[in-house]
């Protein structure tokens, strides 16, 4: 990453004391943290896509002008593979939602954040749009016919076609075209951010932060409330799905007149048309492309599917014909929302035994650390622990557990998406050390940390000897 940390010096006059990747979805871009010797992290960015580079760089400039809560983009490099921007935390919206959307029940404050965001995007439609050379944006400037027949037929070919259910592609592009008219009715000159999502979100000082715009471009409000209020894995109720609404319509008043009636039908085929979409996605990045954990969503985009057909489309006979099979397939009805793989990490020492399996799984990999350099044979580290300051530098000052930790990664990784892909529910890993204070604190601690931000998993982490 030479080039971003020459752009970080050029830009700031000091150097890289440290450069961290952050973990990223299906994008192309790599993003690290890096840090100098004034203690103050900026994001450095890697993009392969020089157009997708500029329009982010450029909508981003546009929207900070506006007065919007975007990350501001300090320097780009002279050929716009690489940027720096402002590090607003870690703290993403999906996140801070979780004990809602795994529970089903938000709490005050985690509907509060919702509401706000949907406050917010009208701002981000009308005022981000004033101004806007839309002819930045990437792949295109605008939302038209085009576009709508790659989203469809991404669901049909990546995500129709592979679950095997026979169709007439004759009767399926009739309807597709009826979709396609009734879409393009709801024109209009605001910015559709087309990724907005709770992942897309951050949280600063309790305010929402907007990244990852890149793919915006001139189109129809509906889309983007679509996306929020229908994402898959969000788990609203149809009485928050309800409130959210309402407040986007209250703000959006500010910048139209609204015929409330005219909007929900609208809306209604925009949910039909971002489900279709995101289908596509979850097929073409789990079924083609082997990454199992998007296939960890397929149920709750079937589930909002099946909500929808609750009232049927006439306006596609054949699509909502097909669409009722689908939901209906044996593997998607079984399909359960809530189970995910859990993997417990465990840390132990050998003289006491390796951990027992009570899952019923049979046990999983055992990692020896005892072959690292052992920070409690030195008297000065006997009462600290592989959690505490003083051993996690004596451990990464010595280097060896850098490869050795990537070996575990590499290793535990290929499995976990195995047995994501084959819905296994238990999985265990442990590492072992003389005493189980120290080598094996540390590595089960980086272990559980790397799999908690890689992967859509429940991790329980256990430390037997610190009992």
């Amino acid at each position: 990453m030479e080039e971003l940390k020459k752009l970080y010096f050029n830009y700031t006059g000091k150097s890289v004391l440290t450069i961290d990747e952050l973990p990223s979805s299906g994008s192309n871009r790599r993003y690290f943290r890096l840090v100098g010797d004034d203690g103050k992290p900026l994001i450095g960015v890697k993009g392969t896509s020089v157009e997708e580079n500029i329009a982010f760089v450029e909508i981003a400039r546009h929207f900070k002008s506006k007065g919007l809560n975007v990350p501001e983009v300090y320097a780009v490099s002279g050929n716009n593979e690489f940027y720096l921007q402002e590090d607003l935390g870690d703290d993403i919206l999906f996140k801070a939602t979780e004990n809602g959307r795994t529970c089903g029940r938000f709490s005050d404050e985690e509907i509060r954040l919702l509401k706000r965001t949907m406050e917010m995007l009208p701002d981000i439609q009308f005022k981000g749009a004033e101004g806007l050379d839309f002819s930045v944006c990437y792949p295109q400037p605008e939302f038209d016919e085009r576009m709508i027949s790659f989203d469809l037929n991404y669901f049909k070919y990546c995500f129709l076609k592979a679950t095997g259910l026979d169709f007439s592609e004759i009767r399926l592009e009739d309807d597709f075209q009826r979709m396609s008219s009734i879409l393009m009715r709801a024109q209009s000159s605001t910015f559709l951010y087309r990724d907005f999502q709770s992942r897309n979100i951050m949280i600063v000082g309790g305010e929402p932060y907007f990244i990852d715009f890149q793919g915006g471009r001139r189109g129809p409000i509906y889309y983007d409330v679509a996306s929020f209020v229908w994402q898959a894995k969000a788990n609203y109720s149809e009485e928050i799905r309800e409130e959210l609404v309402k407040t986007y319509l209250s703000s959006l008043r500010k910048y139209m007149p609204v015929d409330e009636t005219y909007f929900r039908q609208q809306l209604r085929h925009f949910v039909l048309f971002r489900t279709l979409q995101v289908l596509g996605a979850y097929g073409f990045r789990g079924y083609f492309e082997k990454k199992p954990h998007f296939l960890q969503s397929v149920p709750y985009a079937i589930y909002n599917l099946r909500k929808l057909l609750e009232e049927p489309f006439t306006e596609y006979p054949y699509l909502d014909q097909l669409l009722r099979q689908l939901v209906d397939m044996k593997q998607y009805k079984d399909m359960s929302m809530q189970q995910k793989l859990e993997v417990r990490v465990f840390s132990f020492a050998y003289k006491k035994g390796i951990p027992a399996d009570t899952t019923g799984n049979g046990g999983g990999f055992v990692f020896d650390c005892r072959a690292l350099n052992n920070p409690g044979k030195y008297e000065h580290y006997k009462h600290f622990t592989g959690r505490d300051p003083e051993v996690i530098k004596f451990l990464e000052d010595d280097g060896g557990v850098f490869p050795y930790l990537n070996n575990v990664y590499e290793l535990v990784d290929a499995h976990v998406e195995k047995f994501i892909e084959r819905k296994f529910q238990h999985f265990m890993v442990s590492f072992g050390c003389t005493g189980g204070q120290h080598r094996s604190v540390y590595c089960a601690e980086h272990l559980a940390e790397h799999l908690s931000k890689k992967y859509d998993i429940i991790v329980k982490l256990e430390h037997r000897e610190l009992k």
